[in-house]
């Protein structure tokens, strides 16, 4: 985690995650959270702890102000606790429910305008908790009557407790979360890191595939432009293939590859290629499915190889029919004559361009004894 976290050129657009980390610390946070209670924990509240009967008499007031009475209204309150907590949206803050000391009803405050010690009294045992993947204490925190706590509570960074438990690798705090209500594809504001992209990055399959069947997306992207699956990848290009040590890394990477690639794609045969968008890691290829499925839209890595470069090179496809017959060609190689559905001559083609279940059912057929002729080839091509 702390590749990933806390160097400051790695944890934005540009992060990585260290091929070579042998464990995962315990602690991610870039400041402690340890904290010395004060004797009195209340900090001024300048007009945000305004009772609502103050706000009415000044409404009622405007408009009717002496001239000498230029001095702004203020009121302080003095905090009891913290009894709730909410992200701000883009998870780019917290503010709390306070309970006040005097009359007052509790209200909202954003962070900034509470003590430290006060925010840290509240939030310390959550994130604990949290970065030990302690699931009975965050089930406790969460359960508790008189608190309205926030499941989704963000650090600094823009981190929910979610994405530490999962890069920790702890499918019992992930269950309490999600129960709970956490937001599965929440994003931090660091790197752009989902729950999956830590499952992925620090190897947990059990996890990622926890999350996945809880609902997780796997195709959210980071701010490289890079999934779960994509980070995974990269992270085991760069694994040392003859390290011992990084044997059982490997391992887990590849395993975390297969479960997130059988969340992506579905197992299908492709008739063809029809059109390609995109560059780079982006590209994609709209595909015609033999099964009659709508045409759809698929990154590269998902497409066969040879269907690929057949694209590339611009060679067209037809659907054929049957095959009538079989010969050596010229090159010592085998060759099928081919009925197309859309051409009315049948053409001979290399074995490699021929559906092999079309092969088998002719193969079939002549030994079968069908009528079927297999044709040689002459010198000059024509069958006898």
């Amino acid at each position: 985690m702390d590749t990933l976290f806390m160097n400051q050129s790695l944890s934005r657009v540009e992060y990585f995650i260290s091929a070579t980390k042998p464990s995962l610390p315990l602690c991610f946070c870039r400041k402690s959270l340890n904290f010395v209670p004060s004797p009195t924990h209340f900090k001024p509240i300048r007009t945000l702890a305004v009772s609502a009967v103050q706000q009415t008499q000044k409404i009622l007031r405007q408009g009717n102000i002496n001239d000498d009475e230029d001095e702004e209204e203020e009121s302080y309150g003095e905090v009891n606790r913290i009894i709730g907590s909410r992200a701000l949206e883009g998870g780019i803050g917290m503010e709390y429910l306070i309970e006040w000391k005097d009359d007052h009803a509790p209200s909202w405050v954003p962070q900034n305008f509470i003590a430290k010690d006060v925010v840290a009294e509240y939030e310390t045992p959550w994130w604990t908790a949290a970065k030990k993947a302690d699931d009975k204490e965050l089930s406790r925190l969460i359960s508790a009557e008189d608190d309205w706590r926030d499941v989704d509570a963000v650090d600094s960074e823009g981190r929910t407790a979610l994405l530490f438990v999962s890069g920790l690798g702890s499918e019992e705090c992930v269950r309490v979360l999600v129960e709970a209500g956490t937001n599965l594809n929440h994003r931090d504001n660091a790197g752009g890191l989902t729950a999956l992209h830590m499952a992925a990055g620090y190897v947990k399959p059990g996890v990622a595939k926890l999350l996945l069947d809880l609902g997780a997306d796997p195709e959210v992207e980071d701010y490289r432009g890079l999934t779960p699956l994509n980070l995974a990848k990269e992270i085991l290009k760069v694994t040392p293939k003859g390290n011992p040590i990084q044997f059982g890394r490997r391992l887990g990477l590849e395993s975390v590859i297969r479960v997130l690639e059988d969340a992506i794609f579905e197992y299908a045969e492709v008739e063809e290629i029809l059109e390609k968008r995109g560059k780079g890691h982006r590209v994609e290829y709209l595909v015609k499915w033999k099964d009659g499925e709508d045409n759809e839209w698929v990154k590269a890595g998902f497409v066969a190889e040879d269907l690929v470069k057949d694209f590339e090179a611009g060679l067209e496809y037809a659907v054929a029919e049957s095959v009538e017959a079989k010969r050596v060609g010229d090159d010592g190689k085998t060759e099928y004559l081919v009925k197309w559905t859309d051409m009315e001559e049948a053409t001979w083609e290399p074995e490699e361009n021929v559906d092999p279940d079309l092969i088998k059912e002719f193969e079939a057929g002549r030994n079968g004894g069908d009528g079927n002729l297999e044709a040689e080839s002459s010198g000059d091509g024509s069958m006898n």
